[in-house]
């Protein structure tokens, strides 16, 4: 299975246990606290559900609608909305019967593990595959710039030192987007010939970099010199004379240095005639070759760029793993306060189930689902701690009140707060899962 079935498989699978370490999260202190735990689902059961099992007072399901799941605790007003019981004297297992602290921790559970669940995924991939980089010191011929790299005030052949305040120390397009979009830098230090020259980065590039539209796009690349490799034998390459180390300058006079030029440049139809000028040993030398039936000259460049891939043992990845996973929280924080201030455009930056989806390879990788599955685990325990009604959050910050005034605040209140933050949260979710139609309408 690949392309996108193998995508949608890899999100049920990444969700499926996200859903149930967090519902975990909440169960086992109601358990502790001897709170009644009426139902437990993975997924949503409207009407039915696909398996369900009653053990103790606690019926286990799976329901039919893959947008999440559920604990429902007795005595609690949550997105069911059963509030006929609540009408009753409350009893010693119900969730309202218990004292605020011990609401307040089966509340704050669920986001709880989620983020020492995203924690420890990072951790675990550090562990098992370490991080793999490219030291911005062995990018000695530049960069390449795409169309809006240059329109940032980027050049081919610019090597780049610092982005705001921040060394750019790994070769790594994340950097100037999150430097930019997150710390709002205004500059970038590049190295311009024999000149370091700041480059001004106006504020309008923080919406842009956010949008949709650029989230994969490649700002930059390294320029790499066309260097032969490997020839194939009998190849017009090796008839020819060329050998490998050879580096590439020009393609019918035309400079094909690096790899960008000379792959603009390079003959494709079978049997046309190239001259291959090349430097070999301090010396210039001109080859002329027609190439194959197949469009091909017969060789493989190689590339000078040093990869680098950092190993840790399994005590240092631990704090390693919480390190990254704090980072990432920390600039979601920050992309939020960018968005309260109209740097960052919502409609830009908020995406349905499709965007999460497209997180994914087309292939199964262990590294790269359990990566992600490591950021979703910390998305959902922030957007879960919003203070929003029917949400963790919005519980805590009920109880909080509560634990502050002295004043418990009436069931009728909560389940009328309730009631708007679940329309305000479908509502969102509409929105967001409209925009993923939109753009692939715009396609």
């Amino acid at each position: 299975m690949t392309g996108i079935p193998m995508m949608i498989l890899q999100l049920l699978l990444s969700l499926s246990f996200l859903v149930i370490i967090h519902e975990c999260g909440h169960f086992f202190p109601a358990k502790w606290f001897k709170t009644r735990v009426e139902k437990f689902y993975l997924f949503f059961d409207p009407w039915f559900s696909l398996f369900k099992t009653k053990r103790g007072d606690t019926e286990y399901g799976i329901g039919w609608l893959p947008l999440g799941g559920y604990v429902k605790i007795a005595g609690m007003v949550d997105e069911s909305f059963d509030t006929e019981k609540l009408k009753e004297p409350p009893k010693p297992d119900e969730f309202r019967a218990k004292p605020a602290w011990q609401r307040l921790i089966i509340m704050l559970g669920g986001v709880t593990v989620n983020f020492i669940a995203g924690f420890l995924l990072f951790a675990f991939v550090l562990c098992v595959w370490g991080e793999q980089y490219v030291p911005n010191s062995s990018v000695t011929h530049g960069i390449y710039t795409d169309s809006l790299a240059k329109e940032i005030g980027l050049q081919d052949g610019d090597i780049i030192l610092k982005v705001g305040n921040k060394d750019f120390v790994n070769f790594d397009n994340r950097v100037i987007r999150r430097e930019i979009v997150i710390n709002g830098a205004k500059q970038i230090a590049v190295r311009r010939g024999d000149q370091i020259v700041n480059v001004s980065v106006e504020e309008r590039f923080i919406s842009e970099l956010s949008s949709h539209q650029y989230k994969n796009a490649t700002l930059i690349a390294p320029r790499v010199p066309m260097t032969i490799g490997k020839i194939v034998e009998g190849s017009p390459a090796m008839l020819a004379g060329l050998q490998v180390g050879d580096e590439i300058l020009s393609i019918n006079g035309q400079p094909a240095h690096f790899s960008k030029e000379y792959a603009e440049l390079r003959p494709t139809p079978p049997g046309d005639t190239a001259r291959i000028r090349v430097v070999r040993n301090l010396e210039e030398k001109e080859f002329v070759m027609a190439t194959n039936a197949e469009g091909k000259m017969g060789f493989q460049p190689i590339t000078d760029l040093k990869i680098e891939r950092r190993k840790y043992g399994f005590i240092e990845s631990i704090p390693a793993g919480v390190n990254k996973g704090l980072g990432f929280l920390g600039d979601q924080i920050k992309a939020f306060g960018q968005m309260f201030k109209g740097k960052i455009k919502t409609s830009e930056s908020l995406g349905g189930f499709a965007s999460i989806t497209s997180l994914f390879p087309e292939t199964w990788d262990w590294e790269d689902f359990i990566r992600i599955t490591a950021v979703l685990s910390l998305i959902l325990g922030f957007m879960n701690l919003l203070p929003i009604p029917g949400l963790d959050g919005g519980h805590v910050i009920f109880l909080l009140f509560e634990m502050v005034t002295g004043k418990k605040l009436s069931d009728q209140f909560v389940e009328k707060a309730t009631m708007v933050g679940f329309v305000l949260l479908i509502a969102l979710m509409i929105y967001a899962n409209g925009l993923d139609v939109f753009r692939f309408l715009k396609k």
